[in-house]
Formats: structure tokens, sequence, C-alpha cells
């Protein structure tokens, strides 16, 4: 029965990989690049006719009028959702004005419009899951970001190469799994399976999440053909080894309740070397020297690594071979490649059940990531809102578990929220941490964010203070609480690196060109720089206020946007006081920081592991 189970399993990856190849004809690297939020979507616009509605105009095109009751109709309807999926739209539903103003920023009425398009799209597919009646091919197309569900690779090996990379945009996740099929072949038939991450900057090498290194002659500590699983960083080297068989039978642990290594692969005592055998010495008491081994010499496998809740485990043609315990700060969110080297004819790789960039359900220890609920009865003493993006999984789950874990972040004194255009609709419900925009994503429309993040620290929370910062930033929430109490003001300030003494960028080769019809002065008011600053909730306040009011100036650069914003509130009668943080630092790390810029997830990672045993801000290039 077990044979004819394992043969069955065999022919069925064997049928799923020559129906996917015979399916999927364009290449692996298009399907993540899709966009089905694309602007030849259909537009609401052509749902509902309304006459004599008032108009916003795009000034490009004048002949390109939008109805403004149209846009509220597709985006801003009650809909059947429940208070969890009402919780991302807080913000959403008091941002209505933003399609009166939507010709003040480049892209603005592109953005608001492919929403419109892509949000009854998704509504649609709500309700039909809700119903019972979603239709399995458009669910997957609306998840089909940059992130696939799904990657394959037939006819894996090249002439003249030997080994091959798959890269993993978004990670493993718990129920992830990767399937090899190849035959060992050359000299030894030694291959390895590594899962790398990224490379931090200045580094020659990747970390391995796992290293499994099939070794069929053994190697210096054995004859016996073995597998090692490892891990390697360039701060730590290599780990320690998990053999299988292992060293001593005491040393086959349980990972998700399976054997570290199946006792099936054990070594044989009573083992006999046949004068018959083919090949080395080394070679025959190899492979006389185990009871049972997975790989052979010329033979046909099926692998499949799948990622549990504690670690990964492999199969061998239907039948548990190994587990391995994830590592601190290695962990399989953190995989962007496979890599396959060595003695191997590699016939296909495919990699199944890859979170999206919105299917992130299963990752492990979820409920210890999850946003704390607000609380009416407990006050919020600072909200921070994160400017983020859809394909930035990997840096939220980073945020998530690294400074969001700080004890005023899961006590509820300070709140945490992802600010983003509107894609992230099942990540949005699992997690409890990200606010949804009634816009599609421009990085010209990133002021609106910063509205956005003013809205809801006011409007929802009504926190002292609100800061805004950014996906890549590392932020030491304790410091930053305490500069806040030191500074003992709650009213008129902007704490940040304030820069006093700045000109518009005039040539248009710039990032942040802006034209004289933009800002006609020759210096910009002082502002605080974008990856962190706080403001008292007075101005977040009228920041909100001035924008339904219509006396709030739209401009492209966010971070100059609010000093601009608190330049005109000061000729008002504002006082203001502008508290400069030299700890900011918008470059990358420097020991001491408060706020560490351009920082990867592995980055991260490594920073919070550094507070952790030090106590101390100290960048992950140091000792």
């Amino acid at each position: 029965m077990k044979k004819w189970y394992g043969g069955a399993l065999v022919a069925s990856l064997f049928m799923l990989l020559v129906l996917r190849y015979v399916v999927m004809k364009n290449p692996v690297e298009e399907s993540y690049l899709m966009n089905p939020f694309s602007s030849n979507a259909t537009n609401p616009l052509e749902w509902v006719h309304i006459t004599g509605s008032p108009t916003v105009q795009y000034p490009v095109n004048a002949s390109q009028v939008i109805s403004v009751d149209a846009i509220a109709f597709s985006l801003f309807a009650q809909r059947n959702l429940s208070e969890g999926e009402n919780n991302t739209l807080f913000t959403w539903n008091l941002l209505k004005n933003l399609i009166n103003h939507s010709h003040a920023l480049p892209n603005g009425v592109e953005a608001i419009k492919e929403a419109g398009s892509a949000w009854n799209s998704l509504m649609a597919l709500v309700q039909e899951k809700k119903l019972g009646y979603a239709n399995d091919n458009s669910s997957k197309k609306a998840k089909e970001k940059q992130c696939p569900h799904f990657l394959n690779k037939m006819n894996a090996t090249e002439p003249d190469k030997s080994d091959y990379k798959l890269r993993v945009p978004c990670g493993l996740t718990q129920g992830s799994s990767i399937t090899i099929i190849g035959i060992p072949n050359g000299l030894l038939g030694d291959f390895r399976i590594d899962l790398t991450g990224e490379a931090l900057p200045g580094e020659p090498d990747p970390p391995i999440i796992l290293h499994y290194n099939v070794r069929l002659h053994g190697d210096k500590m054995t004859e016996d053909p073995v597998i090692v699983q490892n891990t390697w960083t360039i701060a730590h080297d290599w780990g320690e080894e998990d053999r299988c068989p292992p060293s001593t039978p005491d040393n086959n642990r349980k990972v998700d309740e399976l054997d570290q290594c199946i006792k099936l692969v054990s070594k044989d005592d009573n083992r006999t070397v046949s004068p018959h055998s083919h090949g080395s010495r080394k070679s025959s008491v190899g492979l006389q020297g185990v009871k049972y081994f997975p790989f052979k010499h010329g033979s046909l496998f099926v692998a499949t690594l799948r990622v549990g809740s504690e670690g990964i485990q492999m199969t061998v043609d239907g039948k548990h071979i190994t587990s391995f315990a994830y590592r601190e700060t290695l962990e399989p969110w953190l995989v962007s490649e496979v890599r396959i080297s060595g003695d191997l004819k590699l016939i296909s790789v495919l990699a199944s059940g890859l979170p999206t960039s919105e299917d992130s359900d299963l990752t492990v220890n979820l409920e210890a990531l999850k946003a704390i609920p607000l609380s009416h009865q407990k006050p919020v003493d600072l909200f921070i809102g994160v400017f983020s993006t859809a394909n930035n999984f990997k840096r939220r789950m980073a945020l998530r578990r690294t400074w969001m874990q700080y004890p005023e972040v899961r006590s509820g004194t300070v709140a945490v929220r992802f600010f983003v255009g509107m894609e992230l609709w099942n990540e949005a419900r699992t997690y409890g941490d990200i606010q949804l925009m009634p816009f599609v994503d421009y990085y010209s429309l990133i002021t609106w964010k910063t509205l956005a993040i003013c809205t809801f620290g006011t409007e929802v929370v009504s926190a002292k203070f609100v800061m805004k910062t950014d996906d890549d930033a590392f932020l030491r929430v304790g410091e930053v609480v305490a500069s806040l109490s030191r500074i003992s003001m709650t009213r008129g300030l902007l704490y940040g690196l304030i820069n006093s003494d700045s000109q518009p960028h005039r040539s248009t080769d710039s990032k942040w060109f802006i034209s004289p019809e933009e800002w006609s002065e020759e210096k910009y008011p002082p502002w605080a720089h974008g990856p962190g600053y706080v403001v008292s909730y007075d101005i977040a306040k009228a920041v909100y206020n001035r924008f339904n009011e219509g006396r709030l100036k739209m401009f492209k650069l966010e971070d100059v946007a609010m000093g601009i914003w608190i330049d005109d509130m000061k000729k008002e009668g504002l006082e203001v006081r502008y508290e400069k943080e030299e700890r900011i630092f918008t470059e990358g790390c420097k020991d001491g920081y408060v706020i560490a810029h351009y920082q990867g997830p592995r980055e991260m990672m490594c920073l919070w592991q550094k507070l952790q045993e030090t106590k101390r801000a100290r960048c992950c290039g140091d000792p």
C-alpha cells in the first residue's frame, strides 16, 4: 500500500508539472509583474450616468471631465463589510474631499479613477466569496501581483551551468513548498539546495536560511551517505550542523512533531561490504553503511521542502526524511532565492503556496504580529503612520517583527499603521495594522498619505503626537517617546531632523524637481526630513481641518509640504517650536541612532537583535 501511495504521488507530481508547463506559456518573471489594477480596466464612470453633477477637470486635458458623484459612488458607497474590514477603512471614509482636489497633484485623477475601478472589482469578489460563489480563476487573477502564488521551471538544467537560481520575490510562509525533480549524476552525485536571503550592503554573500547538503559518499566525519543541514551568515559563519543520520541517536530531535532525521536513515552496524560493488571503496561502504538513504546516484527523485510552523521539512518520493528548526533572525519570509548546485541533472523546480502581497494569513506567530485593537478608554500618546506600497511585504513583516514589538506598541500607548494605496485587502484584514487609501499608489501622491496620517491620528485615535515614517526606516520607539517627554511641548511642535536652509531643486533631472509655478520663492520654510518626524496634535488637527476647508496647499514633496503648512499656521499666529533631532540619519545607520533610514528586512532584524542583546543602538557593521 505504501509503495502504491508513493508511486501515485510521484505520478501526480509529474502530471501537475506537465500540466502547468503547458498552461503557463508566459515566462515565470512575467507572472508577478502583471498588474490587475491596470488603467485599461473598466472605467467606473461608465457604470453610472449622472447629469448636472459637479465635475473635476484634469488641467492637462480639459476634455477629460470626471463626474464627482460617479467617483464617490464607486469609492464611498455603503458596503456589506465586517467590523474588521471596516477598520481598514477608517481613514478612507474621511478623505472624500480628495475627489474635489484630485487635480492638485500629478497623477491624482488617474489614481482615483483606477482606484474606483479596482475597488468595485474587489468588492464584487469579496461579496461572491461571502456567498460561496467565488470563481477560483478570478480569485487568482485578483491576487496575482508582484508576489506570485506559484512559480515553476521545466527543463531547469542549462548547458555549461552547474547551478540554478529561482527568485522568490516575497519570501516563504507556513504552507509554502519547493519541489525539486532531479537525478544525481557526475563523478560523485553530491548536490546542495540553499534557501538564501538578501545580502546586507557591503556583504559579499547573502545569508543562508537553509543549507541542505546531500553527500552520497560521506564527508570528513563519515564514509556513509549523509545529509547535512545548516545556516550561514557573515556575522556568525556556519552554525551547528544537523546531520542525518545523526552522529548520536540522542541528537534526533522533533520539529513540528516530526523527526529531525527519519529513523530509517540510521547506521547499519551489521552492514557488510559486497566484493562486487562498483566504484570506489568509499562509494561501496557509503551505500552499505545506512539502512536506507533517499538519494541514489543515477536515480530519479522527487524532493519537497515544506515550510512548517517550527521549521522546514523535507520529503523524498512521498516519505518524510528530515526536519530543520528555524534559527533566530533566519526565518522563511526572508528567503529571496532558491539555489541548487552540484552534481545534479535538474529536471524541474516548482514553488507553490507562496505568499502573495495580500496572502499572509499563514505566517508563523501570527497573533504576536497583529495590531493591538484601538481602545476608546485608553488614550494613545503617539500615533505612527508608515508609508508603504503593495509590493513591500517583506519590509512590513520586518517592522512587525522588530520595532513594532516595543512594549509601548504592544501595550497600545503607541499605535502604528501602514498607509497603502488600497491593494492589500487580505493583509489588512489579517494583521489589522493597514489603512487602505481611496487611490492607487503614485509617488507624486505621497502628500495625500501625510494628510491621511494626520487624519487618522486626530479623528480616529486623537493622539497627543502624530508621527510619519517609512517602511525602510528603523525606529527606536522608546527613545522617541522619551524625547517627546523631555521636550515637554504639546502644542506647536515639529520634532525631527529640521532643515532650515534649503532651496527648491530647479533641475528637471532631479527626483525632487520643483518648477517656479509649484514654488516661486527661493527658499523653503523650515521642514523635517521624511524618514521620521513628529507633530503635535494641534498641528495635525489643523492639517485635517484646512484640507476640508479647501485651504491646504498640495505640494508633491510631502516632508516639505508639512513645513509649508506649519509656516502658514505660524503666519496666522501659531507659536511653533522646531526641535531638531540630530540622531535621525537619512542615509543609513550610525551608532546612537534614533532613526536609521534605508534599512532592508535583514538589517532591521539585525538592528533589533543588537538592541535586545546589548541594549545599545549599534549598527550592523559594528563588532
